[in-house]
């Protein structure tokens, strides 16, 4: 690590192991001044199954599988300052309130909803979930401007994630 934080690869591995015991996706430690964050893609059964097609207009461009050889069981070690930890109770904090996955905009192509730096109002679409093949829109709770977008196009999230920050 550039930073001069070095990690215990012993603990790195007995955290993907207790990722594959418990069948979990995500497990992060933080310990005074870093945190490890060991997560890994859907248990290979749930790759065998065949995707659900969505209801998005023609022309969709769904997210891309990963490579064989990037599909292994651990798909990410992030390790960072504990500063750089989310701090949930941020009152700009917007959380999902479902599991789904995340879309920025309306359909392919089309302008986000939001940008970095933008203006939001209250009650405004600022992105859609999809869940059960139903898009619902989340609404800004306050009006403030976009300062973090913790997510990207096509990503799966979990209830109560982080996906943006109104200030």
């Amino acid at each position: 690590m550039s930073n001069g934080i070095t990690f215990d690869p012993e603990a790195i591995r007995a955290l993907a192991q207790i990722l594959k015991d418990t069948d979990l996706t995500e497990i992060e430690l933080v310990e005074k001044d870093s945190r490890i964050r060991v997560a890994r893609s859907h248990p290979p059964a749930a790759a065998a199954a065949p995707a659900p097609q969505m209801a998005w207009p023609a022309g969709m461009m769904m997210p891309q599988a990963a490579p064989a050889a990037a599909a292994a069981p651990l798909a990410a070690v992030v390790a960072e300052p504990a500063e750089a930890v989310l701090d949930l109770k941020h009152p700009g904090m917007v959380t999902s309130p479902m599991v789904g996955v995340a879309y920025l905009a309306p359909e392919p192509g089309a302008a986000p909803f939001i940008t970095l730096g933008g203006k939001v109002a209250q009650g405004q679409t600022v992105l859609l979930i999809e869940a059960m093949k139903t898009f619902n829109q989340i609404k800004a709770p306050k009006a403030g401007t976009i300062t973090r977008i913790l997510i990207e196009t096509g990503t799966p999230v979990e209830y109560g994630e982080p996906l943006l920050v109104i200030e």
